[in-house]
């Protein structure tokens, strides 16, 4: 048995998105703001606070605020025609999450309570978590009551102000509330629940364009109870740590989740009390251990009976104890999990010599690094969850419900790459379900399966994880209505039957380390020299300003490879400039400088097979700027590609088309004055003395030709960045088209998405003011 997948929908960002769960562990991705931590948050809600009241009004989809607005006004003037209140539409923007489980039919004891039919034979089994109105009539009299109310207090007022000569219109105070969305802000908790409903397998359709189709109810009744209790163990480690300063401890709900505590001694005392305590349920090994604490108290009791006689004897002298009072008695009772509750009952030892001992010191846990309190923490607590799951030591006489353990674990981790350095990062990520799948009774078994969901901003965690197990979060406009919500891409099926592309883009990525999933946009880029001047030119550049605003990542792919990453871009929909080179070449297939009219093509895969898919190099020169966009309508996104084009420029009085085959020679032509006087060495002199030597364009551009066969592009490009004013230097018109129309899509996006400057933590709408936003 496992969660195959899960649809949230009109929840914050996620409209309706389906989120498929791997096996083992998936990893959520995705830029900013791209509805990462709204997964993670509907889960929680639903799956693991639903009973604690954790929703507010903001956790609808912004797109349905209107809709509210409007059925709240349809109520108000029914009321006031005293016709009788029409039904509430709620369906269409309740939020909610489907869970569907795959589960094998010998399993079919565990899920008895949310079968469909009684014919059912394996396979999916779906259930809905819906917040929902726990009497849709009494909210609507509440409501409209409310409203009156209001108006009735506003016409109060402009009376007022008519009796005080005042003009109406200089005495309008807003009275809650305004409005349905208003209302709901601040009475959501008081009208709302959570029920389940069971769903139809035979109802369970893919998602179209990205968009999940969840059936309607159709008037299903809710089921009672729990459903998932006694089938799934759920437990989450969040975001929100804490680390380095002092809290109170959250008390632990056995029955579904250990919640977290600030410090690790706190984390101990709870596992002590829950699976090591031998006064709970004592066994033969706990016999030693009861010996010597009995000891122990008694030998303390005759101290403390010692200690207190001189005291007591001078307390009998007031009169009391007299003849008829309970005589006074002072013993202990030794409890261990006390020696874990101070500052130092978690110490780290630090070793040191003198020379000829060797000595250790301890130190509390506060005063060793985050990055290790996070490391050691979030580790013990997963072995915490496994063992409070498979009821190690004392916890099986705990369990409410001991004969049965539930078949499925689910473990919800958010950013767990806080404070932690990078190996730490990459090294944790390889490890946690190995830590939750360590014991006997689980390993590489079936009959208890775990799963873990984790969302992360890290490079590195992402690249330490396969591509089936990641789930890129991606950020759609919002349309006529310009409010953005997100779709979910499953990235296990990113480039089809073809293994060699996976195989490659997986292998380069982790090299690369690049920060792609997590970026506004791509720039692919063809060698060393354009990774280190075409950055160069957007920082120093102001017509660049909004790239150097927004999440770039830059890949140095050659244009041989570049059209490898065309299936993952393409899957993500994320927007990418492609900085490559023409690579002409002549009718025997050599490399050779552009020439018009003499039948030259590109040996440049990604111009051949991707964009703009052209071989002949005249057509390739003649192509008008707009047209070296690839657009992507049906998910609104762009590629384009930046290649060497032709250019008028002036050398000795003479004016003519210039055309380049590399980004060295370009960047001299669209600098020719200051490359003529530029001091410098290797490429630079080169050029210098090409410029002073030649006589025309056509022998300077051999001339460049033969400076670059000795190489040093490198070498000149770091050479370049030696430039007292970078702003003199002059990008070549391909990268400077390019870059411009890059930053035109960025600047576009943010308008259609919105929310792009609202931080990942805040994807949920911007609270109204109102009492309940101040609260």
């Amino acid at each position: 048995m496992r969660i195959e997948f899960v649809e949230i929908a009109n929840f914050r960002k996620l409209l309706s998105t389906r989120v498929g769960l791997s096996p083992e562990k998936t990893v959520f991705v995705g830029a900013n703001n791209s509805g990462k931590t709204s997964a993670i948050t509907a889960l929680r809600y639903f799956l693991v606070d639903r009973e604690r009241s954790s929703f507010c009004f903001n956790d609808f989809t912004l797109s349905h605020w209107p809709t509210i607005n409007t059925m709240g006004v349809t109520w108000e003037a029914a009321n006031i025609e005293n016709q009788a209140l029409p039904a509430p539409e709620w369906d269409s923007i309740l939020p909610f999450v489907d869970v569907w489980l795959h589960v094998a039919e010998d399993e079919v004891h565990y899920v008895q309570k949310i079968l469909p039919t009684l014919d059912w034979d394996g396979g999916l089994l779906g259930v809905r978590m819906r917040l929902e109105p726990k009497d849709a009539a009494q909210l609507q009299r509440e409501y409209v009551n409310a409203r009156a109310q209001a108006l009735a207090l506003q016409a109060a007022g402009a009376t007022l102000a008519a009796e005080q000569g005042m003009a109406a219109t200089d005495f309008q105070v807003a009275i809650w509330p305004q409005n349905l969305v208003e209302f709901l802000q601040r009475r959501l908790t008081a009208f709302f629940t959570v029920r389940a409903y069971v769903l139809d397998p035979a109802a369970c359709v893919d998602p179209e364009h990205g968009k999940a189709q969840p059936q309607a109810l159709n008037g299903s009744e809710p089921i009672d109870g729990d459903p998932f209790r006694g089938l799934i163990r759920i437990d989450e480690i969040s975001a929100q740590r804490g680390f380095g300063v002092a809290g109170e401890d959250n008390n632990e709900d056995a029955a579904v989740i250990i919640t977290g505590s600030r410090k690790l001694s706190v984390q101990l005392r709870q596992y002590y009390t829950r699976h090591l305590d031998p006064y709970e349920n004592p066994d033969a090994q706990d016999l030693l251990a009861l010996k010597a604490i009995e000891e122990a108290q008694k030998a303390f009791n005759l101290r403390l009976s010692d200690g207190f006689k001189s005291p007591l004897q001078e307390m009998h002298k007031l009169g009391y104890p007299g003849v008829t009072d309970p005589k006074l008695n002072i013993s202990t009772r030794l409890r261990p999990v006390e020696g874990l509750n101070h500052d130092a009952a978690v110490q780290f030892v630090v070793p040191i010599h003198d020379g000829e001992a060797a000595t250790d010191l301890y130190l509390p846990e506060d005063s060793n690094g985050l990055g290790y309190q996070n490391l050691i923490s979030m580790v013990f607590r997963l072995m915490a969850f496994r063992d409070s799951w498979m009821r190690v030591g004392k916890a099986k006489h705990k369990a409410s419900d001991d004969t049965i353990i539930p078949p499925l674990h689910l473990v919800l981790i958010e950013e767990p790459e806080v404070h932690l350095h990078t190996q730490v990062q990459q090294v944790f990520i390889r490890q946690a379900h190995k830590i939750l799948r360590n014991h006997h009774d689980l390993g590489t078994g079936q009959n208890f399966v775990t799963q873990m969901v984790v969302s992360t901003h890290s490079s590195h965690i992402a690249h330490e994880c396969e591509f089936d197990s990641l789930r890129y979060f991606r950020r759609l406009p919002g349309g006529d209505k310009a409010i953005p919500t997100s779709c979910v891409v499953n990235l296990e099926n990113a480039f089809g039957a073809d293994p060699d592309t996976k195989r490659f883009v997986t292998r380069y990525l982790r090299v690369t380390h690049c920060d792609l999933f997590f970026a506004d946009a791509a720039v692919l880029i063809e060698g060393p020299a354009e990774r280190i001047l075409v950055p160069n030119f957007v920082n120093y550049h102001t017509e660049f300003e909004k790239l150097s605003e927004s999440y770039i990542t830059w890949l140095e792919i050659g244009g041989s490879h570049a059209h490898k990453l065309r299936s993952l871009i393409e899957k993500i929909g994320l927007t990418a400039l492609v900085i490559t080179d023409i690579d002409s070449c002549n009718a025997a297939g050599a490399s050779a400088p552009p020439a018009r009219g003499v039948g030259f093509t590109t040996r440049n895969p990604t111009l051949r097979t991707w964009w703009p898919i052209i071989n002949d190099l005249d057509s390739l020169l003649d192509k008008p700027e707009d047209e070296k966009v690839k657009t992507y309508g049906d998910e609104n996104f762009s590629v384009r590609v930046a290649y060497q084009s032709p250019i008028q420029a002036t050398f000795k009085g003479e004016t003519a088309e210039a055309l380049s085959y590399t980004l060295e020679d370009a960047i001299v032509m669209a600098n020719l004055d200051l490359f003529e006087t530029l001091p410098g060495t290797g490429l630079i002199a080169k050029f210098r003395t090409a410029i002073a030597d030649s006589a025309n364009l056509n022998a300077l551009s051999d001339a460049l030709k033969t400076a670059l066969e000795g190489g040093g592009k490198a070498e000149f490009a770091l050479d370049l960045l030696e430039i007292e004013d970078p702003r003199s230097l002059t990008p070549p018109a391909y990268i400077k088209d390019g870059l411009l129309w890059l930053a035109g899509q960025l600047e576009q996006k943010q308008v259609e998405l919105g929310l792009a400057k609202i931080a990942e933590n805040d994807d949920a709408p911007p609270v109204v003011a109102s009492e309940e936003a101040a609260a």
